[in-house]
């Protein structure tokens, strides 16, 4: 039997979600990990707004930017995203080490959302 916990309703009106670089499905994030983005992720696709302790915004990446945090069994994840009015844009996957983010993961995240901008607004 499927645990209805898991279970979430996918509505048309849901944003897809667009990965621009990383990715969560090979090791070593653990599959508890996996599970729970996958359900954050569901939630913001949905339209929910996440605060601390799972996502905070990200400013110095841009306008609609955030990490979104999953602590795994010995590290925890940085997902940054931007949402977007037609998606919800996957720009990185890290692992947190220090308690700043480096400043090449920010460079290489604003380039990307910079260059899904132009390319989707013109």
């Amino acid at each position: 039997m499927t645990d209805p916990s898991y279970i979430l309703s996918v509505s048309p009106k849901d944003k897809p979600l667009v990965w621009i670089s990383g990715e969560l499905l090979t090791p070593p994030l653990s599959s508890a990990a996996r599970i729970e983005t996958g359900y954050l992720l569901r939630r913001l696709q949905a339209g929910e707004k996440l605060g601390l302790p799972h996502s905070r915004p990200m400013p110095d990446i841009g306008r609609g930017c955030h990490e979104l945090r999953v602590n795994d069994e010995t590290v925890t994840w940085r997902v940054f995203y931007a949402i977007e009015p037609m998606a919800i844009v996957i720009l990185g996957v890290e692992s947190k080490k220090t308690q700043t983010t480096p400043k090449p993961v920010l460079d290489a995240c604003r380039r990307r959302i910079s260059e899904f901008r132009r390319l989707t607004h013109g």
